[in-house]
């Protein structure tokens, strides 16, 4: 087995692999299906529906940035995701309410408070349990025991009433017949922008490239001289972080906040992780957007509430295509 430096890992690890067949195949699928439902449904309905799917494909896109950061590098599957979505809508709502901040301070107020959330579990719970050498079963369970806590945490401290950011969710702008809210718009930029500098963080930065070859092979990593423990913490910082703003951009569009937000929404993103290769960062914008035009076409044929299922048939077609995901890597014997 050949050693993998920080140098190399530009072609290795979180989102360096490219799958073009498999991109193709998804894409060739989806224009068929987007064809057929505008000859079914009308161009009009279909154009509409897509406005929404790149909407929700946004936070989900999000979300499971954060989510499958934390699994590329620490192999954690994170069910307490959804919780830290939750923790960042209420800090917004927080930081308008007690400092009067607008939405666009309160965005990286929660962004910071929800890294801060994120580094503190780390410190106090991950990285204990990783140098007495938990096993996957008992570091899945501590997973969902926090997601537990910290629902009820938040409902304890918050209350169980509706809370609202101060956004403006009536006004929208038009455009041929078509229409999508301000404060929609506004989500999708801003996810749109996170995810820009993410990408380009983890593929023209030193800390990217190793972020990525420790995602790769953290025994070889270690190996080469990085300092594990200090990318483990950015790799939190920036996973919460995100998280954050997905729970804030998803409130703000929805209009609503509950202690349920994150859990609402956390299956979606956890396809969209799937979809896209779980561990790989471009992939989860892939798939959130997946997921999101798939679930808003689905409404074209089928009743609201089945949306999610339709999501999560989707995904399973995809992986019965590819296993790993879209952008994920097959395992290797060894590996």
């Amino acid at each position: 087995m050949s050693a993998i430096s920080p140098e190399t890992a530009h072609d290795e690890g979180l989102g360096a692999e490219r799958v073009p067949a498999a991109l193709l195949v998804v894409v060739g699928a989806m224009l068929a299906a987007a064809v057929a439902l505008a000859i079914a449904e009308g161009v009009q309905a279909l154009a509409q529906a897509t406005i929404n799917g790149l909407v929700s494909g946004s936070y989900f896109a999000l979300g499971a940035a954060g989510l499958t950061l934390v699994y590329g590098v620490l192999k954690l599957v994170n069910f307490a995701h959804g919780e830290f979505l939750t923790f960042g809508a209420y800090m917004a709502v927080f930081a308008q309410s007690a400092f009067g901040f607008p939405l666009a301070l309160a965005l990286p107020f929660a962004f910071v408070a929800t890294a801060a959330l994120a580094l503190g579990l780390e410190f106090v719970m991950w990285r204990p349990m990783r140098r007495k050498g938990a096993g996957v079963l008992q570091l899945l369970l501590m997973a969902l025991g926090l997601a537990f806590v910290l629902r009820n945490v938040i409902q304890v401290v918050a209350g169980t009433e509706v809370r609202k950011l101060s956004a403006n969710v009536t006004s929208s702008v038009t455009f041929g017949g078509l229409h999508i809210g301000r404060t929609e718009l506004w989500v999708v930029i801003v996810a749109f922008a996170a995810l820009t500098a993410l990408a380009l963080m983890l593929g023209h930065t030193r800390l990217g490239t190793h972020i990525r070859a420790l995602s790769d092979n953290a025994e070889l990593a270690e190996t080469t001289g990085l300092d594990t423990g200090r990318i483990i913490v950015y790799t939190w910082i920036l996973a919460g972080g995100l998280a954050g703003l997905a729970g804030v951009v998803y409130g703000a569009s929805i209009g609503v906040i509950t202690p349920n937000l994150g859990f609402g929404i956390v299956l979606s993103i956890f396809a969209a992780a799937i979809i896209g290769g779980i561990g790989d960062a471009y992939g989860a914008l892939a798939g959130g957007m997946l997921i999101g035009l798939v679930q808003e076409w689905s409404t074209l044929v089928f009743p609201v509430n089945l949306k999610v299922a339709v999501g999560f048939a989707a995904m399973i077609l995809v992986l019965v295509l590819r296993p790993q995901g879209i952008f994920g890597r097959a395992r290797t014997p060894g590996r």
